[in-house]
């Protein structure tokens, strides 16, 4: 990946600055009388617009990576800059807040509110944000909308098909507009032609919202689609 220097030089030499830079990070856990090094130093760097695949075996530390990437846990060393932001000094309500108007989320399972339907399940995390219901309910119907959904929109999970839910998921993460989005596994619950859709819907809505996206994936020919591929080796990240 773009060596992290490239960040401290861009605005020198007239390029612009990535969006998300990883420099040197480590991560490392406990586990009885050892410890185990998931992340040894791993540095990349991602611009606005550009969607990079994470493809590793399962284990090798994918969710960690990403997890450090998205805020939701600090590195043992090293810097995590977002936005032009170095995060790991800060506070736990200033990451938080960082995290809310930043970074979306879409996980392997869809995890959406079963009580409440479609485009409930979209307005939720806008309100939380400070919009009026309904500025969120406009931008709901919106973006499902987008993602084909505009006929789903007052149906609760359970009367989705499984590629209708990520897809309602894949609005939640992005509704509060986030300058990064971090997918797990988005498609690993879905049969291959669902899948390849959901994929599909995914890219051409981060590039289309100028995201920077990492997703995360076992599927080597939907990686294929994307900007760059990337992959953990002994904790480092390097090209695959």
């Amino acid at each position: 990946m773009t060596d992290v220097a490239d960040f401290e030089n861009a605005d020198d030499e007239g390029g612009e600055a990535p969006l998300l830079v990883l420099d040197r990070v480590e991560r490392r856990y406990r586990q009885g009388e050892s410890t185990v090094e998931v992340l040894a130093g791993a540095s990349a760097t991602l611009h606005a617009g550009e969607v990079v695949a994470l493809i590793a075996p399962s284990g090798a530390g994918k969710s960690t990576l990403l997890h450090v990437a998205g805020l939701l846990e600090r590195p043992d060393a090293g810097e995590v800059w977002l936005d032009g932001e170095p995060t790991v000094g800060l506070s736990d309500d200033a990451r938080t807040s960082l995290r809310r108007n930043q970074v979306g989320f879409v996980y392997q399972f869809h995890h959406l509110l079963p009580e409440f339907t479609a485009l409930e399940n979209v307005v939720l995390p806008q309100l939380i944000r400070g919009l009026s219901r309904k500025e969120a309910s406009q931008r709901a119907g919106e973006l499902l909308s987008y993602l084909g959904l505009g006929a789903r929109l007052a149906h609760r999970p359970a009367e989705l098909s499984g590629g209708e839910q990520q897809r309602v998921a894949i609005a939640r993460a992005v509704a509060n507009a986030p300058r990064l989005l971090l997918a797990d596994e988005p498609t690993g619950n879905l049969d291959p032609v669902t899948s390849a859709y959901v994929f599909q819907t995914l890219t051409t809505l981060a590039r289309a919202s100028g995201l920077a996206a990492i997703v995360a994936t076992h599927n080597l020919d939907l990686a294929a689609t994307l900007d760059r591929r990337i992959t953990l080796r002994d904790g480092v990240l390097v090209d695959a």
